[in-house]
């Protein structure tokens, strides 16, 4: 598809243009989701459009350093890094910031938990896995920037029941005791996090220890699985433990939880570990979600976010779709992809016009990537999902 006529890219330099007239005010002024946009956009090839992404990524970048200053890739300097990497395609003189930025992080492991584990010490969107996964945006990292983050998670691996991902922080927890003592499965702050990080790492060090356990997390997780009562091969939200299957069907099926993510890191990790058997079952896992998808059951919420953006709705689920559509060919991932795009197309201009609060992860920025990506865009911002 010829971007400069995809109706998401009108969206995309529309966002732009009112962000960059009027930044809002947030937590995380270094949240990548501006530049990642701007970067697609630019490369459109509308010269207007870019325009338009260039004066974003300015605006940007002169905020970008009042973001926190944990690691976080969500939330955090490793997605500022992402954002700076980007950004520098459209001005280049963010290099130098990047470089900085990318030297500070690699070497971010420092203090990190082995036992008795919170999310920071390991998961995709606060931890060390997002950090790597960053490092890997917009950029081909050098072997030794992923050695220091690359060795800490593949210690937390170092057993085929991954007891070192057992959480040790929540008991009591309002809103985590769920997952207190167990190993999440999780793209955002699970073993699938991780699988993504480790297997970013073993493509650009092929580095044996690193092999070893991601052989071990991807063994751990595809014994997790079972069928849902709509035939879809699915994940509980953390290892049952021996525990029965949960009854019914789990809406939730999305990047951050559920056949989506997970099956993606199955799929990558053993594509990567030259594993054919793995691979194909994660794939005919995707495949019983891909064909039995229901919009109206597996996107729910209050929020635009929830329903349209990368971590909860449609936009998550239409980037894993569209990555394996890309690298398998599999005809129930194109199919999806399709749909999926048509949903955002339909529903996006009213949940930008009823002001959705900024983000990556979850904020129109996300939404529009991914559609934007499905639609033929470049595809290295991809990292910030474990997805290529």
């Amino acid at each position: 598809m010829d971007l400069r006529t995809a109706p998401a890219l009108g969206l995309a330099v529309a966002h732009l243009d009112t962000w960059t007239a009027a930044p809002p005010t947030t937590e995380n002024p270094g949240d990548p989701g501006i530049p990642v946009l701007a970067r697609l956009v630019a490369g459109a090839g509308d010269p207007e459009a870019a325009a338009v992404a260039a004066r974003a990524v300015a605006g940007w970048a002169a905020g970008a350093g009042r973001g926190p200053g944990g690691p976080a890739l969500h939330g955090g300097l490793a997605g500022t890094l992402a954002g700076l990497r980007l950004g520098a395609r459209l001005h280049p003189a963010l290099h130098r910031a990047a470089g900085k930025l990318s030297d500070h992080l690699a070497g971010a492991a420092s203090g990190l938990r082995r036992e008795d584990v919170a999310f920071p010490d390991y998961d995709l969107i606060s931890g060390p896995s997002g950090t790597l996964l960053a490092l890997c945006a917009g950029d081909v990292p050098g072997e030794g920037a992923l050695t220091t983050l690359a060795g800490h998670l593949t210690a937390l691996c170092d057993h085929d029941d991954l007891p070192r991902l057992r959480t040790g922080q929540y008991a009591g927890h309002p809103l985590l005791s769920w997952t207190h003592g167990r190993v999440n499965t999780g793209m955002g702050h699970g073993a699938a996090g991780v699988v993504t990080a480790l297997t970013a790492a073993l493509r650009r060090t092929a580095d044996p220890a690193t092999a070893l356990a991601l052989r071990r997390a991807t063994g751990w997780l595809a014994a997790r699985s079972h069928v849902d009562a709509r035939g879809i091969r699915t994940w509980p939200g953390a290892g049952p433990d021996g525990d029965l299957p949960p009854p019914g069907a789990d809406p939730r099926q999305a990047w951050c939880y559920g056949t989506p993510g997970v099956s993606w890191a199955l799929w990558d990790a053993a594509d990567a570990l030259g594993d054919p058997y793995t691979a194909g079952w994660a794939l005919a896992a995707f495949d019983s979600l891909a064909t039995r998808y229901d919009e109206d059951f597996h996107l729910f919420g209050d929020t635009p976010g929830d329903l349209l953006g990368l971590c909860h709705g449609a936009g998550g689920v239409l980037a894993v779709a569209d990555a394996f559509a890309r690298h398998t060919g599999l005809p129930a991932a194109r199919d999806l992809t399709g749909r999926l795009t048509a949903h955002l197309h339909d529903r996006l201009p009213a949940a930008l016009a009823a002001g959705w609060p900024p983000g990556l992860l979850g904020g129109p920025e996300g939404a529009l990537s991914a559609l934007l990506t499905a639609c033929g865009a470049a595809r290295d911002w991809l990292p910030c999902l474990g997805l290529r």
